[in-house]
């Protein structure tokens, strides 16, 4: 449910298993409907996923971030690379919702805001890095550059990762999980739009996340993990 009113979203949470808070279209209501809701997912110990869209862009939405890991600590943040080193204060020049820092430049920016929030951090990109503040350190391979030509693919992961989180209590494990899943159907998405045209890159994904089997995914998969 995309839940944004300030006089619901309270509500909304205690009947729900994972939050996702996504900061793409700030406003002052938005805001602090986001900030009622990361507060009650905590205090009933509901998983909260954050994707910091844009972060370094604007002051504002530099401040807004402060203000949502001071309320309500996620369980996972995932974005870009520079929206995961903009969110753990470390300079970088962003460009709304493209990076301009890879995932690899990213990881120790990574590691340093995961042990902040107690939690994992994933960082998408050519490589996906999905790090816990115990040290596990996920690295995903699979992908398609048409997955960062059609919209909403980073939002979808958020999303995606969240409904995960409501079935697995290990957010890092739901994380892992997450990034896999669309990594792998991007691929088999981009093969067929291939012959289609970049306009069904999106339709295509959207089929293959729904049609994934478990012994293609488990071929398909460039997965490596190690404890730091």
């Amino acid at each position: 449910v995309m839940a944004d009113d300030p006089n619901e979203v309270e509500d909304m949470v205690s009947i729900c298993n994972a939050l996702v808070i996504n900061i793409g279209t700030l406003n002052e209501r938005t805001v602090a409907s986001m900030i009622k809701a990361g507060k009650r997912a905590n205090a009933l110990n509901i998983p909260v996923v954050l994707d910091p869209v844009g972060a370094g862009a604007t002051p504002y939405r530099n401040r807004t971030l402060a203000e949502l890991l001071d309320v309500g600590v996620p369980a996972v943040i995932r974005g870009n690379g520079s929206e995961i080193m903009s969110t753990a204060n470390t300079a970088i020049k962003t460009r709304g919702v493209d990076s301009s820092a890879s995932a690899d430049d990213a990881l120790d920016a990574a590691r340093a805001l995961a042990v902040r929030i107690a939690g994992t951090v994933c960082v998408s990109g050519a490589t996906d890095h999905i790090v816990h503040a115990d040290g596990r350190h996920a690295r995903l391979s699979n992908g398609h550059v048409w997955m960062t030509r059609i919209t909403g693919v980073g939002c979808s992961l958020s999303a995606l990762i969240g409904a995960l989180c409501a079935v697995q209590s290990n957010a890092w494990r739901a994380t892992v999980a997450g990034m896999a899943w669309m990594g792998v159907a991007g691929e088999i998405a981009a093969a067929k739009a291939q012959h289609m045209g970049i306009g069904s890159m999106a339709v295509l994904l959207l089929d293959a996340v729904h049609q994934l089997h478990r012994e293609e995914f488990i071929s398909r998969l460039k997965l490596s993990v190690a404890d730091n």
